[in-house]
């Protein structure tokens, strides 16, 4: 008799994420921004992001936005517990930054971006 284990969802999920992340190339920057539905903050947060990306990174980046009240799943695995928070998933090790993205300086100490050459 064969006992056979599934694995969880989440746990393929990740895993998927992680074969992904290992195949991307060194130079480009892959961020999650976690924000809790459709209010101004998180207007406010998605935009900052999106320029920081646009004019820091020029094209080597790849930015997700995650509703925690649509995808909890995904707030749950990535152990979100306020929002807005930009997380850096790739290159490694991982860092977040957790409320105002309003200050570019904070971003980038915050979460040790690196945008030389």
């Amino acid at each position: 008799m064969r006992a056979s284990a599934k694995p969880a969802k989440s746990a393929g999920a990740a895993t998927a994420f992680e074969k992904a992340v290992a195949s991307r190339p060194s130079g480009k920057y892959i961020l999650r921004l976690y924000v809790a539905g459709a209010t101004d903050r998180s207007r406010q947060a998605v935009l900052r992001a999106r320029r920081l990306c646009e004019t820091e990174f020029m094209g080597k980046y790849e930015l997700e936005v995650i509703d925690v009240y649509q995808q909890p799943i995904l707030a749950r695995d990535g152990q979100i517990i306020a929002t807005p928070t930009l997380v850096r998933e790739f290159p490694h090790p991982v860092r977040r930054l957790v409320g105002d993205l309003s200050n570019s300086a904070r971003m980038f100490v915050g979460l040790e971006l690196d945008t030389k050459p």
